[in-house]
C-alpha cells in the first residue's frame, strides 16, 4: 500500500489571522499557567535545599531522592495525561491539574515529616507531569498555523517566568527570616513559607481554566461539532471556510482511530521513529543539565565559596537571563524556524559547559573559588541558560506540541514529557552525589550531551515551522 502527500488545507488554516488576536493571546496565557506552576514548582525548592537538609539531618543522597521524587509523580502525570485529556477533555484536565497543584503546596508547606513532605512533592510532580502534556497539546490545538511557533512558546515563557518569580519571592522571604532557611515567620519556618506560597498560582490557574474554551479538536471528537466551528472562528477568524476545516479535522481523525500506546509502537525498534524524536528531543533538553541551575543553583554557588544572600541573588540573575532568552526565542521561532535556534543552543551551551567545567577543576582557596575562575563559572553559567532559554528550552516543547501525526498526538506527546521527566530526575537525583565526586567533571558530562545533540538535530528532527497540524507526519 502506498502512501500518498496529503493536500494543502483548503479552508485557509495555513494563512488563517484570528480578528482578535489579545483574545488568542488571553486564552494561550491561561493555558500556559499550567507551565508557570512547573517554573515555580521546579525553583522554589533551590531555597528550601539546605533547610531540609538540616532539619531532617539527612545527607546528599537522602535529599536528592527527597528533592527528585516529585519528578516520578511528573513522569506518571505526563505519561497519562494524554489518555485522559482523550477522555475528558483538555480543560477538565487542567482543571484536575489546578486542584492537585493547590493540595501539594499546603501539604508540602505543614509537612509533619520527611516521607510526609516527599508525598506531597510526588502529588504536586503528578500535577505538573499533566500540565507538562496539555499545555503544548492544547496551545497546537487553538493556535494558528501562522502563529503557533510564537504561541507555543508561552508554555515556556511562563516556565521560565516561573522559575524567576519563585526565586524573587524566596529571596523576599529569606530576608524577612533575616537570612535564614530555618528562619520563623509567624511561627512558620521560611523554607514552609517558600514551598506554601504556590497556593496562590494554583488558585489562579484553576479559575482560569473556566475561562477559555475546549480545544476545537477534542470538541469535535465528542460530537459537538457547532460548538467546535464557534473556537474555531474565536481563534483563526471568520475569514477561514468553517466548514471546510472542520471537515479537514474529521478526516485527520477519522482516518484512524484514538490515540494509544499501541498506536506508538513500530515493527523494529518499539516506537515509531517521530516517537522515538520525540523522546530524544526531551531528553536531551534535560541531558545538558538545566535544571541543575534550578534546583540546586543556590546551594551550588555557597559551595564554592559564595555567600547565601548572594547565591539567592545569582539565582534570581540566572532567572532574569532566561527571560530574556526566551523572549529572543519567541521573537525568532516562527522568522528562522525551530531546528536552526536548536542548533544555535547547543553550540552554546557546549562552550559555556565546558568553561563551566574548566572554572569549577580549580582548587579552592579559603573555600572559594580563584578570582578568575569564580567569575568565568560566574559568567559561563549565565550564558549557558541564556543560549538553553533561546533554544532548547522553547523549541522542545513547540516541536513536541507540533511534530506528531493527529492520530498519535496526544499518546506520544505524553510518552515524550514522561521520557523529559525521567532525565530529569536522572540528573537532579545524580547531581548532589557527583558533584561529591568532582564536579568539574559533572560539568563535562552535560558538556558532552550538548555536543550530541548536534549531531541528532541535524540527523534526525525535521522543520515543522509554517505547517497546518493536519499535515504533520
Amino acid at each position: 500500500m502506498t502512501s500518498t502527500a496529503q493536500p494543502p488545507p483548503a479552508s485557509g488554516a495555513r494563512s488563517a489571522h484570528p480578528d482578535h488576536l489579545g483574545h488568542v493571546i488571553f486564552i494561550t496565557a491561561a493555558a500556559a499557567m499550567g507551565g508557570f506552576l512547573f517554573g515555580y514548582d521546579s525553583s522554589v525548592i533551590n531555597g528550601a535545599v539546605e533547610a531540609i537538609r538540616h532539619r531532617y539531618d539527612i545527607g546528599s543522597g537522602t535529599l536528592a531522592q527527597v528533592i527528585a521524587v516529585a519528578l516520578v509523580g511528573c513522569a506518571i502525570g505526563a505519561a497519562t495525561a494524554g489518555r485522559i485529556a482523550d477522555r475528558i477533555g483538555r480543560i477538565r484536565c487542567m482543571q484536575i491539574a489546578a486542584v492537585l497543584f493547590t493540595l501539594s503546596a499546603v501539604g508540602s508547606a505543614l509537612p509533619f515529616a520527611l516521607w510526609d513532605l516527599a508525598m506531597w512533592r510526588i502529588i504536586g510532580g503528578f500535577a505538573i507531569g499533566m500540565a507538562s502534556v496539555i499545555g503544548p497539546a492544547y496551545i497546537a490545538e487553538v493556535s494558528p498555523a501562522a502563529y503557533r511557533g510564537r504561541l507555543a512558546s508561552f508554555q515556556q515563557a511562563a516556565i521560565v517566568i516561573g522559575i524567576a518569580v519563585s526565586q524573587l519571592v524566596n529571596y523576599g522571604i529569606l530576608q524577612l527570616a533575616d537570612g535564614d532557611q530555618r528562619g520563623e515567620i509567624a511561627g512558620i519556618e521560611a523554607w514552609q513559607w517558600m514551598l506554601g506560597v504556590m497556593v496562590v498560582p494554583a488558585v489562579l490557574y484553576g479559575l482560569l481554566s473556566f475561562a477559555i474554551p475546549e480545544s476545537p479538536r477534542f470538541l469535535i471528537s465528542v460530537g459537538k461539532v457547532g460548538r467546535a466551528k464557534e473556537v474555531l472562528a474565536e481563534v483563526e477568524g471568520k475569514g477561514v471556510d468553517l466548514d471546510a476545516r472542520v471537515t479537514e479535522i474529521e478526516l485527520a481523525m477519522h482516518r484512524e482511530h484514538k490515540s494509544s500506546f499501541k498506536d506508538l509502537l513500530g515493527s523494529r525498534f518499539g516506537f515509531l521513529p517521530i516517537v522515538w524524536v520525540g523522546i530524544g528531543l526531551s531528553v536531551f533538553q534535560q541531558l545538558v543539565g538545566i535544571n541543575v541551575a534550578f534546583y540546586y543553583s543556590a546551594t551550588l554557588w555557597q559551595s564554592v565559596g559564595v555567600d547565601p544572600s548572594s547565591s539567592f541573588l545569582y539565582s534570581f540573575t540566572t532567572s532574569i537571563i532566561n527571560i530574556i532568552g526566551t523572549v529572543i526565542a519567541m521573537v525568532l521561532v516562527d522568522r528562522i524556524g525551530r531546528r536552526p535556534l536548536a542548533l544555535i543552543g547547543s553550540a552554546g551551551m557546549a562552550i559555556a559547559l565546558a568553561l563551566e567545567a574548566w572554572a569549577f577543576s580549580a582548587d579552592l582557596v579559603d573555600g572559594k573559588l580563584p578570582e578568575t575562575q569564580g567569575v568565568v563559572a560566574l559568567i559561563a553559567a549565565h550564558v549557558f541558560v541564556l543560549f538553553f532559554a533561546l533554544s532548547w528550552g522553547v523549541v522542545v516543547w513547540v516541536f513536541l506540541g507540533e511534530m506528531f501525526p493527529n492520530r498519535i498526538r496526544a499518546a506520544a506527546l505524553g510518552v515524550a514529557a514522561s521520557a523529559q521527566w525521567i532525565a530529569n530526575w536522572a540528573i537532579t537525583a545524580s547531581f548532589p552525589s557527583l558533584a561529591d565526586w568532582n564536579l568539574s567533571g559533572t560539568y563535562m558530562i552535560y558538556t558532552v550531551f550538548a555536543v550530541l545533540s548536534i549531531p541528532f538535530v541535524l540527523r534526525y528532527v525535521k522543520e515543522t515551522k509554517g505547517k497546518a497540524l493536519e499535515e504533520m507526519g
